[in-house]
């Protein structure tokens, strides 16, 4: 299949069905990884002298991190407003889903991940005393990455794939 059919696949809109069968096997699958990888990991670590584990020396390791912010610990302690936030996000996520007309392919795998990244870490600020819990650690020296999870990741993707959408769209037809 040549990249440009391959494009032309993730733009095409796809039945509401289709569309169904993509978005909450993703949504499920994704927070079920993300629940159960944070849990997994701060079960081994806690239990660690000293709790991290270095996976690549120099570069990758498991570490146990709770953020009581946003990315990069923005709006810190403001657990409250975050908690809304997200709840939300998720609304219109859901909404965006549901209601939405001629989703494209892409745009259905965005939302099921933005869903499940929004509810796993929403689950995190709910039930750890509004902490996410963070364990990819990637590094240079003294420099780190600040650390995130399965929800951040499934995040970051979901909007890469809105990015790609918005760009490889075709422009609307002028109803002049």
């Amino acid at each position: 299949m040549s990249e440009k059919n391959r494009v032309n696949l993730c733009l095409k809109p796809v039945s509401v069905q289709t569309a169904h069968l993509i978005f909450w096997p993703l949504f499920i699958i994704g927070l079920v990884a993300d629940l159960i990888t944070k849990s997994v990991i701060f079960n081994w670590l806690s239990n660690r002298v000293p709790n991290f584990y270095s996976v690549i020396d120099g570069f990758f390791e498991l570490v146990m991190v709770e953020n009581r912010g946003a990315a990069w610990g923005i709006a810190a302690n403001k657990t409250v407003s975050l908690v809304v936030i997200s709840i939300i996000a998720l609304i219109i996520v859901f909404g965006i889903f549901l209601f939405g007309r001629n989703h494209q392919l892409i745009t259905v795998v965005a939302l099921g991940m933005f869903a499940a990244g929004i509810t796993g870490n929403l689950y995190d600020r709910i039930f750890n005393e509004g902490s996410v819990r963070d364990f990819l650690d990637f590094y240079y020296n003294d420099w780190h990455f600040p650390a995130f999870n399965i929800a951040d990741s499934l995040l970051t993707i979901a909007v890469g794939l809105l990015i790609l959408s918005t760009l490889f769209s075709p422009n609307p037809k002028s109803s002049e």
